[in-house]
């Protein structure tokens, strides 16, 4: 299993503990799913380059809080190259991250867990574009930040 997480910002620290959480919620995540070969790449970015990201790939020029990139999907997908499964990235805007945790009246360090947790599950399958499959991928994001690691 390989988890790169990558802090492309500088305006808010992220320090060892929290980089550590990341790398065990996805872990977690990625193992629950028989997914332990895969390799996923974790990007805490600033709100600008997140904007330039959800316009070019996305087609909103706003500002958001997460992307996952999978690499499953698409004409591209995973090549069957020998090596790790590149099962995709997930990008966090850092500052939008801080102001929703305000806003929900939670610590910095679960609102970048539960985004990432949400951008994983949307690299392994997981949507919300009805409310069944909106309620299924909540629960799971909230089981895996309470430590449940059932897939």
């Amino acid at each position: 299993m390989a988890i790169i997480i990558n802090n492309e910002q500088n305006r808010i620290t992220i320090d060892k503990e929290l980089e550590k959480s990341l790398f065990n919620l996805a872990a977690k995540i990625l193992k629950a799913h028989g997914r332990e070969e895969a390799e996923v790449g974790i990007t805490l970015t600033d709100s600008e380059s997140m904007q330039r990201l959800n316009r070019d790939y996305r087609g909103i020029d706003a500002p958001t809080d997460v992307l996952s990139f999978s690499q499953e999907e698409g004409e591209e997908g995973n090549t069957g190259l020998p090596g790790p499964e590149l099962l995709g990235d997930v990008v966090i805007s850092v500052s939008r991250a801080r102001g929703q945790a305000q806003e929900w009246g939670h610590s910095f360090a679960r609102e970048i867990l539960y985004l990432s947790a949400h951008g994983l599950l949307h690299l392994l399958g997981y949507d919300h574009q009805n409310e069944a499959d909106k309620r299924r991928m909540r629960e799971k994001e909230e089981q895996f930040l309470a430590g449940e690691e059932t897939p």
